[in-house]
């Protein structure tokens, strides 16, 4: 398969692009600066444009038939109104220029894998949401909403259109575990407000896996929730994290109004979750590699 790929550089991108040229995939990364200095490796080449802006690039973007698009700029930061125009403008402007690249494949066998957020849903207390639960209305639901319907308008020129729905990305070299695991191997590790809500998770391998089963599953389409079948509470997920470290997680949660003090609107996200079900993976027959946060911390923190 000839794949091309927004948002390759990240961690993410990084762990499907080995994926994909280990098993014989061509991969073309989109990049605003190709460095002279930066050699690819075999299977790999680079692309210089700008993925929020039209240009030259969507033309050679039409020769793939496969498209990933992963770019966005991190939520993970206080949302003023600026960052909150970054944040939409980096998914919904990618997005909108990638469909219209797809446009010259019009009758041709072709899938895009659309980044979304399990954020979409909203926030439901203990409630079990699988692909088929209503959407939010806060501001990271009504984005995935958009997110999800600028990639959507790729199916009338015959596109198959997967939204995939992220949990928390686990990984060694990125995502949330990052900036988790220096304060925890300092013994400061600590639950959120009062713990109990949920954390919808994904193994970054299972994650790479996930992309590779959709690709070959050319009768799955649609929403799809990139999560373990296994979500667990934010003090479950402090206590597991903790062990796999060898260090204790005795000190008091951290007070939901310190982190809306510090965060602003992010910090309240942080004090709520989704109780996040893969239901349509499950379904189709794929097996995690790692179902529950206790194997997969134990292999990222080997």
């Amino acid at each position: 398969m000839k794949v091309f790929m927004t948002g390759g550089s990240g961690f993410v991108g990084m762990n499907i692009t080995r994926q994909l040229i280990a098993r014989g995939d061509e991969v073309t990364v989109l990049t605003r600066k190709v460095s002279k200095d930066r050699r690819p490796p075999n299977g790999v080449s680079f692309l210089e444009g700008d993925p929020t802006r039209e240009g030259p690039w969507q033309e050679q973007a039409a020769e793939h038939n496969v498209f990933i698009n992963l770019a966005g700029a991190s939520i993970f930061r206080r949302w003023t109104g600026k960052a909150k125009q970054e944040i939409r403008d980096s998914r919904l402007l990618t997005t909108r220029n990638l469909v219209a690249a797809l446009e010259g494949r019009k009758g041709l066998d072709t899938v895009l894998l659309s980044t979304s957020a399990v954020g979409y849903y909203g926030f439901h207390g203990d409630e079990f949401l699988d692909e088929t639960s209503p959407s939010g209305e806060d501001f990271l639901a009504l984005l995935a909403g958009d997110w999800e319907g600028e990639a959507l308008r790729a199916e009338p020129f015959g596109v198959r259109v997967l939204l995939c729905r992220f949990g928390i990305v686990l990984g060694r070299t990125g995502g949330a575990l990052s900036q988790m695991v220096p304060l925890f191997r300092k013994g400061l590790g600590s639950a959120l407000g009062n713990g109990s809500q949920w954390f919808s998770w994904i193994h970054e391998q299972d994650l790479v896996n996930i992309f590779l089963f959709l690709m070959d599953q050319k009768g799955l389409s649609g929403s799809v929730n990139f999560t373990a079948p296994e979500p667990v509470t934010n003090r479950e997920f402090t206590k597991a994290l903790g062990k796999a470290l060898g260090k204790p997680t005795f000190l008091p949660a951290v007070p939901g109004f310190v982190l809306r003090m510090i965060k602003g609107e992010f910090g309240s996200v942080l004090l709520q979750g989704q109780r996040v079900i893969p239901k349509k993976l499950l379904d189709a027959g794929f097996r995690f590699q790692f179902p529950t946060i206790e194997h997969a911390l134990a292999d990222l923190m080997d």
